[in-house]
């Protein structure tokens, strides 16, 4: 967790938003027990709002409806891991049982005593592709349609490992944690991360050639260290 890329990144970020003003609050899904959703509707039927499981949920509720911002970041999974998928479904209790058509889908929206505005991603990978982020993308973004919020856009960095070399920040890995610092000051005083920012985050540190011998020889070497 506070040693993780995803930690690494979401840091500066919100430090960024901090710095422009922004109160903060980080939470570690994997540090809360947080049950699974049972599907039942419980919080739209029975008691409208209220999740009937006790659980550290009941922590988090009253955070979710007082911020303005709800960033969620997590390292690609296949494609998420599973106690964010757990928050995720969770949030439920948050939405209006009250559904509308917005361009051609199904929605609902937040709860009137729910003040989050914008969704933002922050999110880590291992391997060299930007496009390896589109379905954890794609969950952000539904979500916030679903909720009628603003997607206010992602931080991704591929490969992320490449940041660091012999346990210390590359040069490059540097400028890209200074990018996703300005991020989050953009973030907090526009409203959204800027292009250009993003694009500095997720920039190639090297070629996809490179990468794969690079990943290759890597775990070609530890499967020898085990062989032998």
């Amino acid at each position: 967790m506070e040693k993780g890329y995803t930690d690494i990144l979401a840091r500066p970020f919100l430090q960024g938003m901090r710095e422009a003003g922004a109160e903060v609050e980080l939470f570690y899904a994997k540090r809360l027990m947080i049950k699974p959703c049972t599907g039942e509707f419980h919080c739209w039927d029975e008691k409208p709002g209220e999740c009937y499981q006790h659980d550290e949920m009941q922590t988090l509720y009253p955070k979710l409806r007082e911020a303005n911002i709800l960033v969620l970041a997590v390292p690609v999974y296949i494609p998420l891991p599973g106690v964010m998928q757990n928050l995720i479904n969770r949030l439920c209790p948050l939405l209006e049982p009250i559904l509308e058509i917005r361009d051609g889908r199904t929605r609902a929206r937040l709860r009137s005593n729910v003040q989050i505005q914008r969704i933002v991603l922050v999110s880590t990978g291992g391997w060299w592709e930007i496009g390896n982020f589109n379905t954890l993308v794609g969950i952000a973004a539904e979500l916030a349609e679903t909720m009628g919020i603003e997607f206010s856009g992602a931080l991704l960095r591929p490969h992320a490992y490449l940041m660091i070399r012999k346990g210390e920040l590359t040069k490059k890995g540097e400028e890209i944690l200074d990018a996703a610092r300005k991020a989050g000051q953009a973030l907090v005083r526009h409203g959204k991360i800027p292009e250009d920012l993003s694009t500095s985050v997720s920039r190639p540190l090297i070629s996809s050639d490179a990468f794969v011998k690079l990943w290759n020889r890597r775990y070609g070497a530890m499967n020898d260290q085990t062989d032998t």
